[in-house]
């Protein structure tokens, strides 16, 4: 429990914003121009989140969505009556990267090679999915995942994770409304 709180914690230090790889789909018949106010899910977790078992974490990434929501001329509201709903999840992956050196040379034929080096890292990698729904259909309209190698660092509400976290949804939703 403690290893996946944790996890879950490193989730808000994805190493850099420039290495967080991002991937948007969308409904191509859906309107986005009528589109003018939304709100945040809130029921039930989703099957797997990561975000969900840690509500402060998940509080800023959805406090960094709406602001940026806002900024693109959305209006956030808290009822029912809203043209969309943005319900937000993560996953982590345990990820080995294995890199072979070569050899240098060999000693003769019924010795091998010398010199070589095999180097194993294990890391894990971490996807933030923003997904915006339909109110009115109930039906995915447009997705942003972003996918970066988690690091380490202190967690904690410091301005620098802000940042972080407004960078990682702001480079997530430039896509969203499409065009």
């Amino acid at each position: 429990m403690k290893k996946t709180l944790l996890t879950v914690v490193a989730l808000v230090f994805l190493t850099s914003c420039a290495s967080v790889s991002v991937v948007t789909d969308y409904d191509r018949e859906e309107d986005f121009g009528t589109y003018k106010t939304f709100k945040m899910y809130s029921g039930k977790p989703i099957p797997g989140d990561e975000l969900s078992k840690d509500p402060l974490v998940k509080s800023r990434f959805e406090n960094a969505i709406k602001e940026e929501l806002i900024k693109k001329g959305f209006v956030y509201k808290d009822s029912d009556n809203v043209d969309f709903m943005v319900v937000i999840h993560a996953g982590i992956k345990q990820k080995m990267r294995v890199t072979n050196w070569g050899s240098r040379g060999w000693y003769d034929p019924w010795w091998g090679p010398y010199g070589g080096r095999v180097d194993v890292s294990h890391y894990e990698e971490g996807t933030l999915i923003i997904d915006i729904v339909t109110v009115s259909h109930k039906e995915l309209a447009w997705r942003g995942m972003g996918t970066g190698v988690i690091g380490s660092g202190k967690f904690g509400g410091d301005e620098a994770s802000r940042e972080n976290i407004k960078n990682i949804v702001a480079r997530i939703l430039a896509d969203f409304p499409p065009r």
